[in-house]
């Protein structure tokens, strides 16, 4: 047998392959090809076709058989320190733009590997209207019903980054079916205006599409989204009262005056911020981080005028701000925000939530009736932070919220921002709840990076609550627990064998209904993560028991941005977030990776899919006998050429 074993080791080389060749389990079929019905998720590309990243469009076109009719359009390209190239294309039918159509080409090496997709095969449509533009946006606006639009106010609709009343867009939109939600079945696909509307009275901002043909409202997808799930009641219009325009102002002041002063916060203690001093005194400005974080005075009115708070040394007291009107709030918005800026910066690489620098503006003291002090939510309305100023004071036991500024909350919100310039998920339903999900992955984040308390797989308790800070309900910890989210009324498990989960077949999604459980069932993203993080074992709604090794909150944190950067998409479901977060910890950490099956059992855990099982096996193969080793590459794959005077 010794003398066999080495006439082979003469003959041949071993080959050891650890491959992953394990089926997984999802909750909706995965596929490798682009088929009709399946409009999200990965696609992996036949390596044996050599996929060239240089004619991207043909890939697609080859990819998924496109008619002539069906083009792609190029929106952004970056590149990635990983040196994997991400083009981003969005789908149009016969020059008209398919809605939530974007599909994300990931390349290394100059050879296409993947494509993250959400293409819709339309055909036979017919881009001939029955209304106009004016006559679709007038039937909108009486949708929506509110007293009045942004607008009717050139000067706040400044600071709203311009906003101009809404001319409309002709887009073609893909209209679910109501039923098996997880399977994003399109129903049909419907020629309509899509129009940003922003209400000031009562407050709401999203996009509404309406039918070019019969003039019904098809989806609304909001763009104000809010700390919880509250509404708005009506409110009194309120005027911007300034003596000249925010950007007149802003042109107007100089930048080189900057300063570092000392906050005493409302909820986070001392801290530094920076400011700058315009005729004399400080103001909370600076421009050290991008395009400028500025934090202004809405003064109780639903307005954003731009009113500074002011100090006289720099010295941001408490004796000074911690007062009945609740100045010290706008401490903790401005250090807030210059914190979640320097996150994703100094983490991500990321510049501001735009990735291009954009200015993070906020407004505190915000409320939504004139007179009637005590608005108990905030939100980014698409373009400035807003927060109100809550009902409560410090004492437990009122019926709402004491200011919402704390830095989870700003995190969170800020997140919603950075969301839009990613995967830009739908709020509605699976997709909604993940928009949420990952605002309170990246509050939970923030607070860590900010406060530093804990060690990275040790994270303080306290920043898996999402707004514990300023919840002042009798009995209430918090709005949200991210480590054990049924102590606060959502679902650590997907689907129906979850009593707190809710049923995203819920109709038409309305605020009403929370767009079909939105704030609730991020609970189930909002645990993967903890888990990730931290590890944990039980037993979950399904009566699968599960045990997971957590990693940390840096590593964890890479692979959920990397996730909803790269390879989710606007519908996407809770099975696409399964794949792409296990590919993101493939491409960070390696396959068969110990980072690979923590994310893969955390999702386990949370019933989306299978345990990980270890597939990373030897097979043993036969090569030509060369002079050259070879590195590993993937799951451990290495020729191993052995010389022949070794044996085995």
């Amino acid at each position: 047998m010794k003398k066999l074993a080495l006439t082979i080791a003469i003959l041949f080389s071993v080959s050891v392959n650890y491959g992953q060749i394990r089926k997984q389990t999802v909750l909706k079929k995965s596929s490798t090809t682009a088929e009709l019905n399946s409009t999200n998720g990965l696609i992996f590309l036949d390596g044996a076709k050599n996929y060239s990243a240089q004619t991207p469009e043909k890939v697609l076109q080859e990819v998924y058989n496109t008619p002539s009719t069906t083009t792609f359009k190029l929106v952004r390209e970056e590149s990635d320190k990983l040196g994997f190239l991400h083009q981003k294309y969005q789908e149009y039918y016969n020059g008209v733009k398919v809605e939530y159509g974007i599909v994300t080409l990931h390349s290394k090496e100059g050879k296409a590997i993947s494509i993250t997709s959400e293409y819709y095969p339309v055909s036979g449509m017919n881009d001939a209207t029955s209304l106009s533009k004016e006559q679709a946006f007038q039937k909108a606006v009486s949708h929506i019903g509110a007293q009045h639009y942004l607008w009717e106010n050139a000067e706040m609709a400044k600071v709203m980054d311009d906003y101009k009343k809404p001319e409309g867009e002709l887009v073609i939109l893909p209209v679910f079916s109501n039923t098996n939600i997880s399977e994003n079945k399109v129903e049909a696909y419907r020629l309509a205006y899509k129009f940003d509307i922003y209400a000031t009275s009562p407050v709401s901002r999203g996009n509404i599409y309406m039918d070019a043909i019969t003039g019904e409202a098809l989806f609304y997808d909001a763009i104000i989204k809010h700390a919880d799930n509250k509404g708005f009641e009506g409110v009194v219009r309120a005027t911007v009262e300034t003596e000249e325009s925010f950007c007149e102002r802003i042109e107007k002041e100089d930048s080189t005056l900057l300063a570092t002063g000392t906050a005493a916060t409302r909820y986070s203690g001392s801290q530094s911020i920076t400011t700058r001093i315009i005729s004399g005194s400080y103001r909370l400005r600076d421009n050290t981080r991008g395009s400028g974080i500025n934090t202004y005075n809405s003064g109780r009115t639903p307005s954003y005028p731009t009113t500074d708070f002011t100090d006289a040394n720099n010295n941001w007291t408490a004796a000074e701000f911690d007062n009945t009107n609740k100045d010290n709030a706008a401490l903790d918005a401005h250090w807030g925000a210059e914190k979640t800026y320097d996150y994703w910066m100094n983490i991500h690489s990321r510049n501001s939530f735009d990735n291009a620098g954009a200015a993070i503006n906020s407004w505190v003291h915000y409320d939504d009736v004139v007179g009637n002090p005590g608005y108990n939510n905030a939100f980014w309305n698409g373009s400035v932070m807003t927060y109100g100023d809550g009902s409560c004071g410090y004492s437990e036991g009122c019926s709402g919220f004491d200011a919402l500024t704390s830095i989870d909350v700003a995190g969170h919100e800020i997140g919603h921002a950075v969301m839009t310039y990613t995967a830009n998920m739908a709020y509605q339903r699976e997709s909604g709840a993940m928009n949420e999900g990952f605002s309170d992955i990246w509050g939970a984040c923030i607070e860590h990076y900010a406060k530093g308390n804990g060690s990275d797989t040790s994270p303080a308790a306290k920043i898996w609550l999402i707004g514990d800070e300023i919840d002042r309900r009798s009995g209430s910890a918090a709005l949200r627990s991210m480590s054990n989210p049924h102590s606060l009324g959502q679902p650590d498990t997907y689907g129906s064998n979850d009593p707190y989960w809710i049923n995203v077949n819920c109709g038409t999604p309305t605020q009403n209904n929370d767009y079909c459980g939105v704030h609730t069932n991020s609970g189930v993203l909002n645990y993967w993560f903890y888990l990730t993080v931290v590890g944990g074992n039980g037993t979950n709604a399904n009566g699968d028991s599960y045990s997971v090794s957590g990693i940390g909150m840096s590593k964890s944190q890479a692979i959920a941005y990397r996730a909803e950067k790269n390879y989710l998409s606007s519908n996407a479901t809770y099975a696409d977030a399964r794949t792409a977060a296990i590919q993101a910890a493939k491409d960070l950490y390696g396959n068969c990776s110990f980072e690979e099956q923590t994310v893969t059992n955390a999702w386990h855990a949370v019933g989306v899919g299978a345990a990980f099982v270890n597939s990373c096996v030897p097979s043993i193969g036969f090569l030509n006998v060369t002079g050259n080793t070879l590195e590993a590459t993937d799951c451990g794959y290495q020729d191993i050429n052995i010389p022949l005077t070794i044996g085995l």
